[in-house]
């Protein structure tokens, strides 16, 4: 994603010197090119010695020759994109990672979490920085771990730099699928103002956006640059019933049985003897004997349109479904705002002091459907089933039959469910920079902080007192509730913060690098440097949520706060050996040391060799480490549930139908402070071509291999093969799933392999103006995870599997255009079709959904700009041009249904303008 094309008399120099650098380095984070500084270089033809992002050895800027996307921000603000994770959404080789769109669900695990994911092996093993230092993970236990996206300040960014090669001596070794390093302006001088404004097609999800920056004092001059950038932007939020694309998924009629079975009028779960005794006695529903256990006397009618007659739906024949993706949020309302402040002092000739301070904060309001609710009527209260004698009655056991009738209802009358999600971070650094002797040093101190907030702010209900609003009657399920019922779900609302989590890092590192002696390709670079880190979190759940009395919001098992630290330690050395001017080398290693977990040393060697100034050859190998996180060591246990499943061990005794022996099972999510450290071999090998001094293309092999990988047996597999498994299932005394453990252990191994292909043309001039073209893909041969030793690999390859898939071919391809003051840009973002999830299950009729083919997935944008002046420039812009709408998925991990949110667009067609004015 390099933009060349303005000086391309660079482009032989820079593989040219690239014969004296290094190939690749435990996380060195270079460029293939890094074209922003080569363009600067050119207009000052002073090469100097300056540290390499990713590498702690001083060299010329222009020898790297690594396998680094580097986004400038000029493409940034070509396609529209305001924040950190839109722009990693268009990033070929981010696959999975975690969105506002995916993490929509009532009671969602990490809801507020935008995440990155390279090579989708795990958030977790994604390292993100901010100028080339770590920032504080999400402090909301999870699943994952990682840093926050919405805290990246993007207005503040000059570039952002994607290693595509894993495990980073400089960083950390849990670098595994690779570094993404946002990098902000530095020694920025002026004022610059911008204005952003998009708005929908179809309405909802529009965006404002506007910033300023400002700068003061020249390095050199001055001896001394403050810079400061303020960000704020606020989104809208989008409903299903805006979007057109969602009826015509026919999700009714295609994926009823996973709709909801709470409704409104509520329907009735019968015992299995009170409908034998209704049976016997002739009773008539719609003028038919009933078949089912759920009843409804609103069929065939059902209120709608929310509330519909489905009888292959979760209501089945008897009862109504409710299509929740009728009305439910597809996309949340959300402010954010981001200030980042640095400033630089030149003390003497040889040393700076540097100061930097960034501080961020995310709301996000999700809005739900309405509360369901499982409540208890007397059968006597129901004029329908008053006479019908369950009070006298006796089952075949001789037992008296339940007079209680259980409901399945959604409580409109509280309104939907709605909360608000805040994530606040705090980052501040100092340090300093300088030379000693022959030494470069760089030391400094890092103090990071995230404070996540979740609050339920309306449509929850007090639960003992809603369930005694339905048993007296002033609560009713079947239609408008009483001005005291009314009133009652008024006082009963849930207004509290029941949820408060905080993570703390702080961490003090240095660095330094000399030329030792020279060698036939140029100097023999040394580094060497450490780290040492302390990371605390604390989760406090509020006193209501542990009483367990919050309808649809479940206490966390334990009942108490926790509060986590651990100390960490690392130190690392680098040496850069330029044999000749075709070889050259690079040995790294780093020891990682983590209190309570243990530590490892993780090497890596590189190679490049250039036969001709048009060829370059690299290659790497090295290990990884990855600790467990304290969320993965110390989380509180989770009670959640699986998609609808079949038990074995129940169907064997009833036939295998699945509408007897599947449900939706309880689960118990456990964390484990016995883990181990994962541990990670990555190897690379590619190609750089530059036939010309307008082409250059690249072709780079990868493969990694994770073993005693830190996960979870997904609930599918291990009902799947009890023979192994069966002691994570526990069951009550009748035989019957009680509830399934998932627990966090060292599991297995996971295999992924690809190549990533690049291809940019740049600096094309023509009579009709300047021209260039770049393709970013990554091609995946291999993902695969293995649940535990000996087991049989399971693909997630092109198939949809548990909780995720990693498309065959993604890519971005981006067309520029510029004649004087006026530039156009085209792009395109693709993903390939894959195999469906084919797995979810009616459980009215123990029908299994038809199998499906989700399609190619392609969005074009296209931007124009018009400088008015130095100072002015315009710019206006369709994203999503074609206005295509997400592929249907018939996938049942996700809350939203018919189709897969966590790589899709639901917001369709989209206008923005732009306008910015900089004072210099």
């Amino acid at each position: 994603m390099q933009n060349q094309h303005d000086k391309p008399a660079r482009a032989l120099p820079v593989l040219s010197l690239a014969a004296r650098s290094v190939a690749l380095a435990v996380g060195v984070m270079a460029t293939l090119g890094n074209s922003a500084w080569a363009q600067e270089e050119e207009i000052n033809p002073k090469l100097q010695r300056v540290e390499i992002t990713g590498s702690a050895i001083k060299r010329l800027e222009s020898e790297t020759a690594l396998p680094v996307q580097v986004i400038t921000r000029a493409e940034i603000e070509k396609v529209g994109v305001t924040t950190a994770a839109e722009l990693l959404a268009r990033v070929s080789s981010n696959v999975g990672g975690l969105t506002d769109g995916a993490s929509i669900n009532v009671g969602g695990d990490q809801r507020g979490f935008n995440s990155a994911n390279l090579r989708g092996i795990g958030t977790s093993s994604t390292l993100v920085l901010l100028n080339g230092r770590r920032m504080a993970n999400f402090a909301s236990p999870g699943d994952d771990t990682g840093v926050d996206l919405n805290n990246i300040p993007a207005a503040a960014l000059q570039r952002v730099e994607v290693l595509l090669d894993g495990a980073s001596a400089l960083y950390g070794t849990d670098a595994i699928g690779g570094v993404i390093n946002f990098i902000t302006r530095k020694d920025y001088q002026g004022v610059e103002l911008n204005v952003y404004g998009g708005k929908t097609d179809e309405g909802g999800g529009g965006k404002r956006t506007a910033s300023i920056t400002a700068g003061i004092g020249n390095i050199a001059e001055d001896g001394y640059n403050v810079f400061a950038v303020f960000d704020a932007q606020k989104t809208d939020r989008l409903s299903t019933a805006q979007r057109k694309f969602i009826p015509n998924l026919q999700i009714p009629q295609r994926l009823g049985h996973l709709l909801s079975s709470f409704t409104s009028p509520a329907n009735i779960r019968l015992t299995s003897t009170q409908r034998t005794h209704l049976q016997d006695n002739g009773f008539l529903l719609n003028g038919q004997p009933i078949t089912n256990r759920q009843i409804n006397f609103a069929i065939p009618n059902c209120a709608p349109p929310a509330n519909l007659y489905l009888p292959n739906g979760t209501g089945g024949v008897d009862g109504c479904t409710y299509d929740y993706m009728g009305d439910t949020e597809l996309y949340p309302k959300s402010d954010k705002q981001n200030f980042l402040t640095r400033g630089v002092l030149q003390v003497s000739p040889n040393h700076q002091l540097y100061a930097e301070a960034a501080l961020s904060r995310s709301r996000t309001y999700y809005v739900g459907s309405s509360a369901r609710v499982i409540g208890y009527l007397d059968y006597s209260r129901v004029p329908q089933l008053a006479n019908a004698g369950f009070d006298t009655a006796l089952d075949e056991d001789g037992e008296p039959v339940s007079r209680e009738l259980e409901l399945r209802m959604r409580l409109n009358e509280a309104g939907m469910r709605t909360s608000e999600l805040t994530s606040e971070s705090q980052r501040y650094v100092v340090g300093a920079t300088g030379t000693v002797g022959a030494w470069d040093y760089d030391v400094g101190f890092n103090h990071s902080v995230n404070v996540v907030k979740d609050r339920d702010t309306h449509g929850y209900v007090l639960y003992d007192q809603l369930l005694a609003g339905i048993a007296d009657g002033r609560i009713n399920p079947f239609g408008p509730s009483s001005a005291d019922g009314k009133a009652l779900l008024d006082s009963i609302q849930v207004n509290d913060e029941v949820r408060h989590a905080r993570g703390v890092m702080d961490s003090l590192d240095f660095k330094l690098s000399r030329s030792l002696m020279k060698m036939a390709g140029g100097d023999m670079g040394f580094a060497i440097g450490g780290e040492m880190r302390r990371e605390r979190t604390e989760f406090r759940p509020s006193a209501l949520l542990m009483s367990d009395n919050i309808n649809n919001d479940a206490a966390p098992e334990g009942g108490v706060a926790t509060s986590d630290s651990r100390k960490t330690q690392a130190i690392y050395s680098e040496l850069l050996m330029p044999f000749t001017k075709q070889w050259s080398a690079q040995l790294s290693g780093r020891y990682d040391h983590y209190e309570q977990v243990g530590g490892a040393l993780s090497p890596k060697i590189g190679l490049t060799y250039m036969p001709s100034k048009q060829v370059l050859m690299r290659a790497s190998a090295g290990k990884g480490f990855r600790a467990p996180s304290l969320s993965d060591l110390h989380r509180p246990t989770v009670y959640s549930s699986t998609a609808t499943l079949p038990d074995p061990v129940y169907c064997a005794s009833e036939g295998n139908d699945y509408s007897v022996c599947a449900d939706n099972w309880d689960t118990r999510r456990y964390s484990n402070d016995k883990l181990k450290p994962e541990r990670s071999r990555q190897f690379s090998a590619g190609l750089v071509l530059e036939p010309s001094q307008h082409w250059t293309f690249s072709a780079d092999y990868w493969n990694i291999k994770r073993t005693n990988l830190i996960s979870e047996i997904g609930d599918d597999i291990i009902l799947a093969n009890l023979n192994k498994y069966g002691d994570l299932v526990h069951r009550d005394e009748d035989g019957l799933i009680d509830y399934i453990e998932l627990r966090k252990e060292n599991r297995g191994a996971q295999k992924a392999s690809g190549i990533d292909l690049t291809a940019d043309l740049h600096g094309v001039k023509t009579a009709w103006g300047r021209f260039g073209a770049r393709l970013n893909g990554t091609y995946v041969l291999n993902s695969k995870i293995q649940t535990s030793p000996g087991d049989d690999f399971i693909s997630n390859l092109n198939r949809f599997v548990t909780d995720g898939v990693v498309q065959r071919w993604r890519h971005t391809i981006t067309f520029d255009w510029d004649q004087g003051p006026y530039s156009a840009s085209l792009s395109n973002t693709y993903s390939s079709s894959y195999q469906d999830q084919n797995s979810a299950i009616n459980v009215d009729d123990g029908s299994v959904v038809a199998a499906n083919r989700v399609k190619a997935y392609t969005l074009w944008d296209m931007s124009g700009a018009y400088a008015v002046s130095k100072q002015f420039k315009l710019r206006a812009g369709i994203q999503n041009l074609f206005n295509t709408s997400p592929p249907y998925s018939n996938q049942a991990f996700f809350f939203i249904s018919g189709y897969d949110p966590s790589y899709t667009d639901p917001r369709g067609r989209r206008f923005y303008a732009s306008a910015n004015y900089s004072f210099k």
